[in-house]
């Protein structure tokens, strides 16, 4: 399925891509991930539910994939063009206003830590319409209120398919609050590639 509204050329790129995923996520991320590309200016800020005590499985699974440089988000650490930074098991992730990261250890949002909407709503403040926020599969509903910040901010939402995920709750939710698209998982690398290289989405 593949649904997309038009949306007016901007006079500024797109300057940050956020990714909130929770069950099914390493085979939502695998069709991604690698798949975007290589040239990309832009940072690429991932929130995965994980356990409190996860490693840093993820970071080094994906950065043998990826064209784009991959890391663990660090307190402090500027954000950097072209990475794909993971957040840290049972920190929140927040992007600060001098386009830096900040790690919280304040209480769970929607039962998780690190918590999709708190990356999503502080991503909204700093890139304003900037930001594509991508929602992917889960079994919550953490997101669905960093993407109604993402679009109240000017910036672009897209969630996976329903009939795609393995679990279909997350982005149900989203996409009864409003979404700009609605994508299969193996169209959203390349919907990505195409934003950001023009500067605005694909005609449908």
């Amino acid at each position: 399925m593949t649904t997309v509204t038009t949306v007016k050329n901007k006079a500024n790129p797109y300057q940050a891509i956020v990714m909130g995923v929770s069950a099914g996520g390493l085979a939502a991320l695998k069709a991604i991930l690698p798949g975007l590309s290589g040239q990309m200016d832009q940072p690429v800020i991932i929130v995965q539910h994980m356990s409190p005590d996860s490693d840093d499985f993820l970071v080094q699974y994906f950065d043998k994939l990826c064209s784009l440089r991959v890391k663990e988000a660090e307190d402090k650490l500027p954000i950097k063009s072209g990475t794909i930074y993971f957040a840290p098991a049972n920190y929140h992730l927040l992007v600060e206003e001098d386009r830096s990261f900040a790690l919280s250890t304040t209480e769970r949002v929607q039962y998780s830590r690190p918590a999709i909407d708190v990356l999503f709503e502080t991503a909204a403040e700093v890139y304003q319409d900037g930001l594509i926020g991508v929602l992917l599969t889960g079994a919550n509903t953490d997101g669905t209120e960093g993407i109604r910040a993402i679009r109240a901010h000017g910036g672009y939402a897209l969630a996976q398919s329903p009939e795609t995920c393995e679990a279909a709750t997350m982005t149900r939710s989203a996409i009864d609050a409003g979404v700009d698209a609605v994508l299969d998982l193996e169209k959203i690398a390349p919907f990505i590639n195409q934003m950001i290289s023009k500067g605005k989405a694909p005609a449908k």
